[in-house]
């Protein structure tokens, strides 16, 4: 009998190692077309100690859902692999090893329906898993479901919610705290490893992370080339038309910065040629505020703005002085009004993204404005107000595709103040 027990529990300890999992997606519902936007794995022995952690962004190929949650920009995503590009590492990641999450049904349908989409049909059951917050029930029956609760209670720290490395470690801590207030054997040691993981091909990748709390991105400008010699081509305006989709909403989101990087190298501008381009394009704006003799503090503090985007910090008053001496030919000049765009009454709007208030509350404000909203984007489409202006999302996609602006919620409000209803 001892013999027999010794072998059992040998048979027990090699097939108990953990996958803790925490997934951070566009919605609740993987059968409404959400997705995985962020995957974490903790590895965990039998013993409760932590082995190792692995982590990444996902592109979702949609828009990101609920950016005020889980506190990714569609910038970063964008950089990240696909879910197909990391099934075969996550597979890996999770074979042999027993997988728990906090929240384990909600987390195992986006994994079914990610590797579905890739043709592969999983068969995960409650058997092959753990859920932390069920064995709260158990053993924190004081907690709430929540994880920052339940970790709370058993003192663990979770400083960062909703951002899958954070969540995952905790998850994999709390798990941890039962193993070691449950018994050996643990009273779940009929929770068996899931045995049939795909086995894909690897596909090379580099995983990406969030970007550190308090991160600044580079100015794009940082990404052109300073020292080669200057340039004698003329025909910028290739630059200056992406320059003037760019700051329609005074806003340069990552894909247009990406975008005017790409046409200043295929013009072969140096970074002192677009420089000079930039403070030429501020010198346009600041005659064009000048042009009616009242300079507005709205006015100055869109020159800011702008100046702030192009690089040019601190170049406003200079820009302003000139335009004193330039008013006098704004009437005959074609000086270029940089960067503007109004709507007018008919106008069709689309939304995509999570923008805070509900969808029905900013398209009533479009509608009171005088503006029609659409559910798709057209070619009569007037502007795509995007929750992020980088977004993936299909309608984004089509407005590139059709040449339609996508503007920022915040400059959206702005241009809606400019119509009788705004």
């Amino acid at each position: 009998m001892v013999e027999l027990f010794k072998n059992q529990w040998s048979v027990w300890r090699t097939v108990m190692p953990y996958a803790v999992i925490d997934l951070e997606t566009t919605g609740l519902r993987a059968s409404w077309h959400d997705r995985i936007v962020e995957i974490a794995i903790v590895h965990v022995a039998d013993s409760g100690e932590i082995e190792s952690e692995w982590c990444t962004l996902i592109n979702p190929e949609r828009d990101l859902g609920p950016q005020h949650i889980h506190g990714i920009s569609a910038a970063e995503a964008r950089q990240a692999p696909t879910f197909s590009h990391v099934a075969g590492l996550v597979a890996d990641l999770l074979r042999s090893r027993v997988l728990v999450a906090h929240n384990l049904p909600f987390d195992a349908q986006f994994l079914l329906s990610e590797y579905r989409r890739l043709g592969v049909e999983l068969s995960l059951t409650q058997d092959h898993g753990l859920c932390t917050m069920r064995l709260a029930g158990q053993f924190l029956p004081s907690s709430g479901r929540g994880l920052l609760d339940c970790c709370a209670i058993a003192g663990i720290d979770l400083t960062n919610a909703h951002a899958a490395s954070h969540d995952a470690r905790a998850a994999a801590e709390l798990l941890a705290y039962f193993i070691s207030i449950g018994g050996t054997p643990p009273p779940w040691r009929w929770v068996t490893p899931y045995q049939h993981w795909p086995n894909l091909p690897a596909v090379a990748f580099s995983p990406v992370l969030r970007r550190a709390e308090g991160h600044v991105e580079s100015h794009f400008l940082s990404r052109l080339v300073e020292r080669l010699p200057r340039t004698s081509n003329q025909d910028t305006d290739a630059y200056l038309d992406v320059l003037d989709r760019a700051l329609l909403d005074r806003y340069v989101s990552a894909t247009e910065a990406d975008a005017l990087v790409a046409v200043a190298n295929s013009l072969n501008l140096s970074k002192e040629d677009v420089l000079e381009l930039h403070r030429d394009y501020l010198q346009a704006l600041a005659t064009v505020a000048m042009s009616d003799g009242v300079l507005t503090a709205a006015e100055v503090s869109d020159l800011e703005a702008v100046a702030t985007l192009l690089g040019l910090h601190g170049s406003v008053d200079q820009a302003l002085r000139t335009a004193k001496h330039a008013v006098a030919l704004v009437a005959g000049a074609s000086t270029r009004l940089a960067g503007t765009i109004h709507l007018c009454a008919g106008d069709i709007v689309v939304f995509t993204g999570d923008m805070g208030d509900p969808r029905e509350v900013w398209e009533a404000r479009a509608t009171r404005a005088g503006l029609r909203v659409g559910s798709g984007v057209t070619k009569k489409t007037r502007m795509l107000v995007a929750a992020d202006p980088d977004t993936m999302s299909g309608k984004s996609q089509k407005a590139a595709k059709y040449g339609i602006p996508i503007v920022h919620p915040r400059a959206f409000t702005e241009m809606l103040s400019a119509l009788p209803g705004g």
